[in-house]
Parts: C-alpha cells; structure tokens; sequence
C-alpha cells in the first residue's frame, strides 16, 4: 500500500489536492483537504470534470492522510481525459544535450568530444538571451556562420517553443507503478519536470510532477523518431497528486521550484540531480500559452515543462554516459508538490495499459456515474 504522508509534501494539511485512485468498483476522484481524503465521484466522475468545473469540495470522507487509502484501492495516476502535453529544450542545458544527441547521431561514445565543444561555442549565448529576441535573432546568425546551428537551437532561442503530445488519454502511470523504457534503447534517461496541470480555456490551476522518460539514441538519430522516442507503453509517469492553486501554493512557488531527483540502481549505482525552475528561458504561463495556440482542450490538458537535468556521469564504460537499467528506482521530489517514485523496466515488460477512454466510459455507465463526467 502506498504511503500518502510519505509522497505528499510536508505542508499538506494547508493545500488541496486532487487525484485518482482504484477502488474494487473502479476509478475514483479523490481529494486531500486539511489533511483528510474525500472520495468526490458520486459528485465528480472524473479529474478532467473536477477541474473544468472547479468541484473540489464535498465528498465522502474516507480518513486520514495518515491512514492512507481504503483496504485493496490503489493510487493511480491523477489525470484521466486530459490531453498529455509537453515542452522541450526549454534549459540551456537541455538544448546542448539535444544538439550532442544530434550530432553524436544517437551514439553515447561520441558524446565527450561534441560537449566540450559546444560548452564553449555556445552555452554561454544561450544563457543570456531571451527567446524570440532580437539578441536571440542576431546570436542565431552568428551560429550559423560558424556552422554551429541546429533545430534544437531553433526551438531554445527562437520565438516558437517544442511542444508535443507526449502520450495518449489515459496511458499515463502514477507513483509507485512501474515506469518503462523501450527494450531496445541503448541510451536513455529519466527526465524530471513539473507538469501544469490546464482546464478547458488553458487557465493553469494547479500543478503535479512528472517523468518525461526520453530515449536519446532514438531521438539522436532524427528528431522524427521523437514520438517513438517519448511515447511507449508505461513511459509517462505522473504524481503522486494534483497540488491545486491556491493562498499556499501559485504560479510563483512554481517558477521558484526545484525539482529534485535520485537514481538508484540494484548494482549499488547512485546519481542525484536537480531541476531548478528558476533557470528555464520561457516563462511557465508562455509556454501554455504556446501550447493552445490555434488549438482547443475541451477536458483539459496537463503541460510537461522540460527540465534541464541531463545526467552525462559515466554508468559502465568510459565516455558511454548513462543510461538506465531494469530495477532502477528513480525518484522525483519537490518541496511543495511530493514525491514521484517509480522502478524501470522496458515498456515490452511492463504491465500493459488496458483501460483505455472506451473502457473507462463503460465502467462510469455500470456505476451511474456517467452525467458526472
């Protein structure tokens, strides 16, 4: 059983969250309100609803935090019919490593050499520049001319930001699950971010974390191989819950947040990380921005927000870089959100996503739930 003290943050009692879990019925809409847990589905069937309608209140009460969820419910990730979305090569840092999966053309032995030379052509640059710029303009002519430019570069400093469905309605696992890396990728990473959560008109109202689980040997290879590269079986872990806005937690405590994370493997491997918001080149609210563009979520959508944690230390063998194996753990934390753990395995092993929107809506139509969609 999931311990929920454990994954929420340590301030809980004064926020609210919202989240999913599986009862032996199915599907429920829970919610965390001075540290007691709600069960909101006879009022709201889905998260999606919840948030489109602002129906967080009410509900059956089901206990404590400290007494975590009822005897054979499980926690589930905590979106449903909400598209799954994501930004990319929003850090300086991320864009090298893109342009290093580039040019090393997937293959991690070639990755030393091409760091070291782009570290000092062009991370500096991309620093300091605001996207969309006339700064930004002029150092993008600059690069060219010294043959250094790259479409990971365009979406870095240009006016347009990478955003990407990362995985379809409904494939997304939550904390504790299983997490999935394809079993024929030779160099790949976690990527730890916090995810926007959106209602229907694009206003943000709360946030979770995520792992946006990246294969960089597929994206290296060509940057159209990205959908093979991000969406797999299992490889979208959201969690533990939705820390909604409110007088504790705002759009602020995000831009400020740091999201921390640990690997730990079952050969005694261990790397810790950071993601600090403070330093990503496009604004959170730009980046939803960008996101609805000339587009339309009417149940709402979640928004990955990129991070800049790339782990180069060597896992095996010299200039190799990391990349993950089965069984390692890999654990997200940020102070005010919780705490996103889940084990790796290869999406061909892992459990297989059965429930998908037609599913769903059978099992709310078996209960009377589907008006409260």
């Amino acid at each position: 059983m999931v311990d929920l003290a454990a994954c929420l943050p340590g301030d809980h009692a004064q926020g609210t969250f919202i989240g999913r879990a599986l009862s032996p019925d199915g599907p429920c809409v829970i919610a965390i309100r001075d540290g007691r847990l709600f069960d909101l589905t006879e009022t709201v069937a889905t998260v999606s609803g919840a948030i489109a309608r602002g129906e967080f209140a009410g509900g059956r009460e089901l206990g404590s935090v400290a007494g975590g969820l009822p005897e054979e419910w499980e926690l589930l990730s905590p979106v449903d019919l909400q598209c799954l979305k994501a930004s990319g090569v929003t850090f300086a840092l991320s864009a090298i490593e893109r342009v290093i999966e580039e040019r090393a053309r997937g293959d991690a032995a070639k990755a030393a050499d091409i760091r070291a030379q782009l570290e000092a052509k062009v991370d500096a640059g991309i620093r300091s520049v605001i996207p969309g710029s006339e700064e930004a303009r002029r150092l993008k002519e600059a690069l060219i001319a010294e043959g250094m430019w790259s479409q990971y570069l365009e979406v870095a400093i240009g006016p347009d930001a990478e955003i990407f469905s990362k995985s379809p309605v409904l494939s997304s696992v939550g904390h504790g699950d299983l997490i999935g890396v394809r079993s024929d990728s030779e160099w790949n990473n976690p990527e730890p971010e916090i995810v926007l959560v959106c209602n229907p008109s694009g206003e943000i109202v709360g946030a979770t974390l995520g792992n946006d689980v990246n294969l960089r040997d597929f994206e290296g290879r060509s940057a159209l191989l990205l959908s093979k590269a991000k969406d797999n079986n299992a490889s979208c872990s959201l969690g533990p819950f939705i820390r909604l806005f409110d007088d504790s937690f705002d759009l602020d405590d995000v831009r400020q947040a740091k999201v921390e994370l640990s690997i730990a493997g079952t050969d005694g491997y261990h790397l810790e990380g950071t993601n600090d918001m403070s330093q990503i080149s496009r604004d959170p609210a730009d980046l939803v921005r960008q996101c609805l563009s000339e587009h339309h979520y009417p149940d709402g959508f979640v928004l990955f927000c990129g991070t800049l944690f790339a782990p180069t230390q060597d896992r095996d063998e010299p200039g190799a870089g990391f990349t993950h194996k089965p069984g390692d753990v890999v654990t997200i934390h940020s102070e005010m959100i919780g705490t996103l753990s889940n084990e790796v395995t290869t999406s061909r092993d892992a459990p297989a996503w059965k429930i998908g929107i037609g599913e769903f809506v059978r099992n709310l139509a078996q209960r009377g739930l589907v008006e409260r969609i």
